[in-house]
C-alpha cells in the first residue's frame, strides 16, 4: 500500500463508522411506524420511500462535511439502492410467507439485506474516499 492510499483508507474510517451508526439509527428507531415497515415492499408506496429517504438524508449528513457538495451524489445512490434491497427482501419474505417464528431463513434474509446496505457503505466510501 503507497502512503496516499494509507491515508485515504485512514480517512474513511470515520465517514464508515459513522454510516453504520446513521445505519442503525434509520433501520431501527426510525423505523418503528407500521406504515412504513409494512408498506416497504409496495413498490413506490409513501412508507418504503420516506424510509429510504431518511437513510439517504443520513447519508448526507454523515458525507458533507467530509465531501462537501459531492455528498448529494452518494446520498441519492444510498437512498436508491436502499430502497430496492427492502423491497427485495419484503417481496421475498411475503412470497414465501417468511417470519421470524417459522423459519431459519427469514433470518437468513434478514442478514443478507444488512450485509448489502453495509456492502454498500464500503462501496460509497470507496468510490468518495479511496478511488
Amino acid at each position: 500500500m503507497m502512503m496516499g492510499e494509507y491515508a485515504a483508507s485512514n480517512t474513511a474510517f470515520l465517514p464508515l463508522l459513522w454510516l453504520f451508526v446513521k445505519h442503525f439509527i434509520c433501520d431501527f428507531p426510525l423505523q418503528a411506524f407500521p406504515w412504513i415497515y409494512r408498506n416497504k415492499g409496495t413498490y413506490f408506496h409513501p412508507g418504503g420511500i420516506v424510509h429510504a429517504a431518511l437513510h439517504g438524508v443520513g447519508t448526507l449528513i454523515v458525507l458533507a462535511p467530509f465531501i462537501g457538495g459531492a455528498a448529494v451524489i452518494y446520498a441519492a445512490i444510498d437512498m436508491f439502492v436502499h430502497y430496492h434491497i427492502d423491497w427485495a427482501k419484503m417481496n421475498l419474505t411475503r412470497h414465501y410467507n417468511l417470519k421470524a417464528d417459522n423459519s431459519e431463513w427469514f433470518w437468513i434474509l434478514l442478514g443478507l439485506d444488512q450485509l448489502l446496505h453495509h456492502l454498500t457503505y464500503f462501496a460509497l466510501v470507496y468510490y468518495a474516499f479511496i478511488l
